[in-house]
């Protein structure tokens, strides 16, 4: 094969995918890629491009494509998509087996290796065309005919400054992450006020953290349950008043639950040590 690359040069870049064709038979497949073709030359007519014009590259459920660098792209996302959507109105009525497509756009350098298309630009506008959030639309509402994703750079410096059946305020930006890919797309569907897109994912909650094991019981100089008791023998209401606060005790237990001063003791009472200010001990 001879050598026919060519340079890259900055163009239009088309990608079309008709939704749920593996589901198809033969017979199906074979409609379902006529319909599609005839609604794109009729498309691409309609913006006086005539298909024989255009780069197109069969991709067996879709085609790519890609236009002319005079080709204004305002009159594709406006009057092109416009005859798109048309189109599928008039082929799906009807049908129980609607025709679906999903299209993305984007431009920049492409160049031609002779074999076929070649370049960043392409690499994207397919990726953006086989994304999660382009299927999602599709999947989240059966009436929902077309979806069209554009790029943001393409967003910002065609869509919003509008045109003839442009609907730029009807688009809305999501997230697209698909292999190296990370970018926001914005998405449309004509005649609505806002594309069935899902919900972009939130950050991840933090773990909950695991249950508290149960505190052990306290150490030998903790304070301990009041007992009643002063170290002299006393009751709590014969202590002078400003005498030092009463000594500590260690209760050792054993057996069935206890009660001591309305504290819940677990086990039998079987001793009750007295630790002295000196650091003495009496039984």
């Amino acid at each position: 094969m001879g050598n026919r690359h060519q340079a890259a040069v900055h163009r239009l870049v088309v990608s079309v995918d008709i939704r749920g064709s593996g589901r198809l038979d033969q017979q199906a497949k074979i409609g379902a890629r006529r319909a599609m073709y005839e609604i794109l030359e009729t498309a691409f007519d309609a913006i006086g491009v005539p298909v024989a014009q255009v780069h197109l590259e069969d991709r067996g459920d879709g085609v790519l494509a890609a236009l002319d660098p005079a080709v204004p792209p305002v009159t594709v996302v406006g009057v092109w998509l416009e005859e798109i959507h048309q189109g599928l109105r008039a082929h799906n009525r009807g049908r129980a087996e609607p025709l679906r497509l999903r299209i993305a756009l984007h431009s920049g350098p492409v160049a031609h290796d002779g074999r076929g298309l070649v370049g960043r630009a392409v690499d994207l506008t397919c990726r953006l065309c086989d994304s999660e959030p382009a299927r999602g639309v599709l999947d989240a509402d059966a009436s929902v005919g077309l979806v069209l994703v554009v790029s943001d750079v393409l967003y910002r410096t065609v869509v919003v400054e509008g045109g003839r059946f442009v609907e730029q305020e009807s688009y809305a930006s999501h997230p697209v992450r698909f292999k190296e890919t990370d970018e926001t797309a914005w998405f449309h569907v004509p005649r609505r006020s806002r594309p069935p897109l899902p919900e972009p994912a939130t950050r991840a909650e933090a773990p909950v953290p695991s249950p508290t094991p149960a505190a052990a019981p306290p150490p030998a100089s903790a304070p301990p349950a009041s007992v009643g008791a002063t170290p002299a023998g006393r009751s709590r209401e014969e202590a002078p008043p400003g005498a030092p606060p009463p000594s500590k005790y260690t209760i050792t237990v054993h057996g069935p639950n206890q009660i001591v001063d309305g504290a819940e003791v677990h086990g039998d009472i079987t001793g009750v040590t007295h630790v002295g200010r000196e650091g003495g001990t009496d039984e």
